[in-house]
């Protein structure tokens, strides 16, 4: 008997449902950069990493230069493999290294795509960093839908450079017209 695909995720936003059992994830919006029966892989676009900024970043990793994108805030983009960073950027900036997400966002992983961003001519017009990834097993993704742990939205490209951190989980809310204060934190299966 042949498995049922697994309808890809990629390029989705995960919501998280008000009674969000992971403390880790509560009230997390989390951008899917891949998703398969084996895996999925996402980055949280609205929790900082403290009041860690861009700029501070590149003096941490010594990268001199002007910064030639917005000073945005450091994302703490999940639990997983928290020492590694993740770009996410407007394509025009592409390496080989880079991960085509849609039309217009690119995700990479490697240094050089920091040290782009310090060069006039190199640098991405918007670009994001998160630090740490969320993943998933098979399976298990699915499986916290199922258990209404989130919520599934369509990719806003706009809400990932927006800076306004604490209102990302109410206006990806809205996205499906739903308002926050009108959902239970006791959610349950119909």
């Amino acid at each position: 008997m042949r498995k049922p695909e697994t309808l890809s995720l990629k390029g989705k936003l995960l919501i998280a449902a008000p009674d969000m059992k992971d403390p880790r994830f509560a009230n997390a919006v989390i951008y899917i950069c891949d998703h398969n029966a084996e895996h999925a892989m996402g980055l949280v676009i609205n929790k900082t990493k403290g009041t860690l900024n861009l700029a501070d970043m590149f003096d941490q990793i010594g990268i001199e230069g002007s910064l030639q994108v917005a000073n945005s805030p450091v994302l703490e983009g999940g639990p997983v493999d928290i020492d590694r960073g993740f770009v996410l950027h407007t394509p025009d900036y592409t390496a080989t290294s880079s991960v085509f997400l849609s039309g217009s966002l690119r995700m990479t992983a490697t240094k050089d795509i920091l040290e782009s961003l310090v060069l006039k001519d190199k640098a991405p017009q918007k670009a994001v960093l998160a630090v740490g990834y969320s993943g998933w097993t098979g399976g298990q993704i699915e499986e916290e839908i199922k258990q209404n742990a989130w919520f599934i939205a369509e990719g806003d490209e706009a809400l990932i450079y927006d800076t306004d951190m604490g209102n990302k989980w109410r206006k990806a809310l809205a996205s499906l017209g739903i308002k926050p204060e009108r959902l239970s934190p006791d959610s349950g299966l119909a």
